[in-house]
């Protein structure tokens, strides 16, 4: 099926391609905003706010997941890849927003999930109907238990989400019987991408949104579709992280076998005009291991999650930057920044925590790590100027442009993320990020709707951070990111290349990149400034002395 509006690409030149330079925003569907007032955003919500982010002056933007789902993890347990889930609207209404977008100069990126299914999807239900050993089974990793009568799972793995990462079936006869794989949530069935069946599926997925016009996808887990032969016991380190951690061979992340997949799909790609994308979701230790995931024949973008991780100290900062300008290009690639998204605490609460981050835990009331608001935003600011000063393409959470922080206080009763369910409410999960945006300081929801209903609830100080009560004061968080993707464009950062200065103290970062010169000071203590003239600084009034915790541009 093909969409029925204008699905021409974009131009782009050989060499020059949109993705190596781009300011990509990601919107969270659900919170983005609702036309329908049912308290969950929508793709005309999406459609009728696109001239918001043309006035950012973004490239192009991601959307997490949107197609048919039963929603038990928002969206990212997919019962149907080919079509739009009612909730978020129709295929129509997609189209609509893609022209529309398009029409913007703005380029869309859509979310793929293919490391699992949703329970709900037609071929797991095919596979709980057939018997042990059918073909129906073979799509995804069913495997017989351990034990006398195979009461216990296959081996030790834990979820990602808290518990077991198997679940035992009852067979059609009444019987238990065999385990399934699912590395998040129990209702979330890892394929088996070792099945020729698998790869040829998501090959005509591929085709279905490329033939529509998307200009590229960003793949979930993009580093865990490959499991290690024999499916071997693992006990990760303590501070590995859920995602991947230090460990060179977990054997569900980053196994050899992923990359003969995205080697594969760029040859789909290639099929296409206009330099369709593929970006990866790889949860990697070092800058130079997630660099393998963006070859020449794989994919053209992977998120730089080291760099997202790093403390706001000036050597580590320093040092990953090094690393990342070596990696990515290396290989031929841009290095891709990002500070928030969907699945981590906001960088404006982040970079000021009581304690050390709990990724992938989340904070709440009771969370031993809380963050200082003010120095939080502060530092948000100082981290984002200092990051779309860097070359190549980097990412913006929707949100952060207004300064929003993580939402901590919401009830319990109202959270909705499976890892608080899991972990029998030890770990918060992700929610506190994914709060409905605020767009106006009245009314009802803040703009997100007309209705006041919203699916998590917003926190009263969102009316301090509302779009319309950014919009006119000049020193804003808002007026702050538009100041530096124009100055950015205008002076052709995300092309450039950094050529480091020193003689400014072991607490500050300062390089030249093109004509622009940035100094940030990560420490506790005021720097004198080279001359120049300010171009952009994430604090008003920066003169000759830069303070603790502030970026700023000056023209070289």
């Amino acid at each position: 099926m093909t969409s029925t509006t204008d699905v021409s690409p974009l131009p782009s030149t050989p060499g020059h391609e949109w993705w190596r330079t781009a300011v990509i925003y990601q919107i969270y569907p659900r919170s983005f905003a609702d036309s329908n007032g049912d308290g969950i955003g929508d793709l005309p919500g999406i459609t009728s706010r696109l001239d918001a982010l043309a006035d950012l002056g973004v490239d192009a933007i991601w959307l997490s997941p949107f197609m048919v789902s039963p929603q038990r993890d928002a969206g990212y347990d997919v019962a149907d890849y080919c079509d739009v889930d009612p909730l978020f609207g129709t295929l129509a209404d997609f189209d609509e927003m893609l022209a529309q977008a398009h029409s913007r100069g703005i380029r869309v990126i859509v979310d793929l999930v293919p490391n699992h299914s949703s329970d709900q999807h037609v071929w797991f239900q095919q596979a709980l109907k057939a018997a042990p050993g059918s073909s129906e089974r073979a799509r995804y990793i069913f495997r017989d238990g351990k034990g006398e009568n195979g009461e216990l799972p296959p081996n030790n793995w834990e979820s990602v989400f808290g518990g077991g990462m198997w679940e035992r079936v009852t067979e059609a006869d009444g019987t238990l019987g065999q385990w399934y794989l699912h590395i998040f949530d129990v209702t979330q069935a890892d394929f088996d991408w070792d099945n020729p069946e698998v790869r040829e599926y998501f090959r005509g997925v591929l085709r279905f949104w490329l033939d529509r016009g998307v200009d590229g996808f960003r793949v979930d887990v993009a580093h865990g579709m490959i499991k290690k032969a024999g499916l071997p016991d693992y006990v990760p380190p303590v501070d590995g992280g859920s995602m991947g951690g230090e460990d060179d061979d977990v054997p569900y992340w980053g196994q050899p076998g992923v990359h003969e997949i995205y080697r594969d799909w760029h040859e789909v790609l290639a099929e296409y005009d206009g330099d369709r994308a593929l970006c990866a979701e790889a949860w990697l230790p070092t800058p130079e291991k997630t660099a393998l995931w963006v070859r020449p024949d794989e994919m053209h973008q992977a998120f730089n999650f080291p760099y997202l991780t790093t403390e706001w100290e000036a050597e580590p900062l320093r040092q990953v930057i090094v690393d990342s300008l070596r990696a990515f290009p290396a290989v031929g690639a841009p290095a891709t920044w990002v500070l928030s998204n969907h699945d981590v605490i906001r960088h404006a609460s982040r970079l000021a925590l009581t304690a050390p981050s709990p990724q992938g835990e989340g904070i709440g009331p009771l969370s031993a790590a809380q963050p200082i608001p003010a120095l939080g935003l502060r530092r948000a600011r100082a981290a984002t100027s200092l990051m779309l000063a860097l070359p190549g393409s980097a990412y913006v959470y929707q949100g952060e442009e207004l300064g929003l922080p993580e939402a901590i206080d919401i009830p319990d009763d109202k959270r909705q993320d499976p890892t608080w369910f899991r972990t029998n409410h030890e770990k918060y999960g992700r929610d506190g990020c994914r709060v409905p945006l605020p767009w106006t300081s009245t009314g009802p929801s803040f703009g997100f709707n007309s209705t006041g209903a919203s699916w998590l609830p917003q926190p009263a100080e969102w009316a301090e951070h509302a779009r319309d009560a950014e919009t006119g004061d000049p020193d804003s968080t808002l007026s702050l990111y538009r100041d530096l993707l124009a100055t950015r464009r205008a002076h052709g950062l995300g092309a450039g290349a950094v050529e480091w200065l020193d003689g400014f103290g072991d607490d500050v970062i300062a390089f030249r990149n093109g004509d622009v010169t940035v100094v940030a000071n990560v420490g506790a203590s005021p720097v004198a400034l080279p001359a120049g003239d300010v171009l952009v600084a994430s604090e008003p009034g920066i003169e000759k002395t830069l303070p603790a915790d502030t970026t700023v541009w000056l023209r070289a």
